[in-house]
């Protein structure tokens, strides 16, 4: 007997970082272009949320007015934890995202970061028995939830909810043995439990797409033609019982790589699994900050702290070494985006508390301060 989701091909769109115009909206006709070499090349899982702005009306018009329902998978999610003070109001970014989306329905819905503070809020608002009457009305195929907290704690959520069908885990192979991520802990877990797996963050938000030079001399010379992003895709789709490999693509370049390198995916050799453990080695000897620019942390910082910016800096800032980029980055990434520099961050908290990383995120705009701004 199959899982769920095993004959779905193992690489999905993931619409979290999909491509922009100089104005910062979504450009929908390159989004157009990536969904049409997607479906073409056999390729049908896409995930949106609620929480990625624009997201879910992009691909209204880039997939859903474009193509007959019955020939791909839509995934969507729902953040309770953000902004909402009632279940009403919870309950409302379902209705949402149907009318963004105009999908009709969802095949795949998940309670979106679960975790930490974060799972009270589906908990206290029933989410629970709602999505599993939104799946009798037919309006959901398959329920799950997004996850981002210790082992432990999913299995703690999986014992008492083992209704939910398939779980959605942070894999890749810097996070694989990360105590703060726990990547392969956690995936055990799940398969302990008997859940299919959807993966995000394989190339841990870019950053294993051009991770530091050291690490792409170890990959270039055992596959010279092959990106470093193709080698963390690969890393995550070997893995069993999953149900696909999510890849948030921002060009038209970037959708061919990776349809180049999983069409005929069998999975990695000894000598691909080898080379994988050295650069995994060599990562973890480099002291990046390891935020992967999700931006939760700024839906709820109060003083609207340009964070991830901050941080893309100062991890060019340890990789390079070269301070006037790297504030040439911080200046751009951060006032050019109407946003406040790490100096005015009032210590709340809030934002660790949304971080999926769990990055201590002000002990770090305290050294983003102390690097860059002084």
């Amino acid at each position: 007997m199959g899982y769920l989701g095993e004959n779905i091909k193992k690489l999905g769109f993931g619409l979290m970082r999909l491509p922009q115009k100089e104005d910062g909206t979504i450009d929908v006709e390159q989004t157009k272009q990536m969904v049409d070499l997607f479906m073409k090349a056999g390729f049908t899982y896409f995930d949106t949320a609620w929480a990625y702005a624009g997201s879910e009306d992009a691909i209204r018009q880039a997939l859903v007015e474009r193509y007959p329902r019955d020939s791909y998978q839509l995934a969507t999610k729902n953040a309770a934890w953000i902004q909402c003070k009632t279940k009403e109001e919870a309950y409302g970014q379902f209705d949402t995202s149907l009318k963004q989306t105009g999908a009709g329905y969802f095949d795949f819905y998940l309670l979106h970061n679960l975790g930490e503070s974060r799972t009270k809020y589906f908990d206290d608002y029933d989410m629970w028995n709602w999505v599993q009457k939104k799946k009798a009305e037919g309006l959901i195929r398959h329920a799950g939830f997004s996850f981002h907290s210790t082992p432990e704690e999913l299995d703690a959520i999986l014992t008492a909810h083992p209704e939910m069908e398939f779980v959605q885990l942070q894999i890749n192979y810097a996070d694989w043995e990360n105590p703060a991520v726990q990547s392969r802990k956690c995936y055990e877990v799940a398969r302990k439990h008997g859940k299919p797996v959807t993966i995000m963050e394989p190339v841990k938000g870019g950053m294993l797409a051009t991770p530091p030079e050291s690490v792409v001399k170890i990959l270039k010379k055992e596959e010279p033609d092959s990106s470093p992003a193709s080698w963390a895709i690969r890393f995550a789709a070997g893995l069993e019982g999953i149900i696909t490999v999510l890849s948030g693509m921002s060009s038209v370049e970037q959708m061919q790589d990776n349809l180049s390198c999983m069409k005929d995916f069998n999975g990695l050799s000894e000598r691909e699994e080898a080379a994988l453990k050295a650069a995994q080695e060599e990562l973890n000897r480099i002291p990046l900050i390891p935020c992967t620019s999700c931006n939760y942390c700024a839906k709820v910082c109060p003083r609207h702290i340009g964070i991830s910016g901050s941080f893309t800096a100062m991890n060019y800032l340890t990789l390079y070494r070269d301070k006037e980029r790297a504030l040439g980055q911080e200046n751009w990434l951060v006032e050019g985006h109407g946003l406040k520099r790490a100096d005015q961050c009032v210590k709340c908290g809030k934002c660790e508390e949304a971080c999926p990383q769990h990055i201590a995120i002000r002990e770090q705009l305290d050294k983003v301060t102390a690097a860059l701004l002084k």
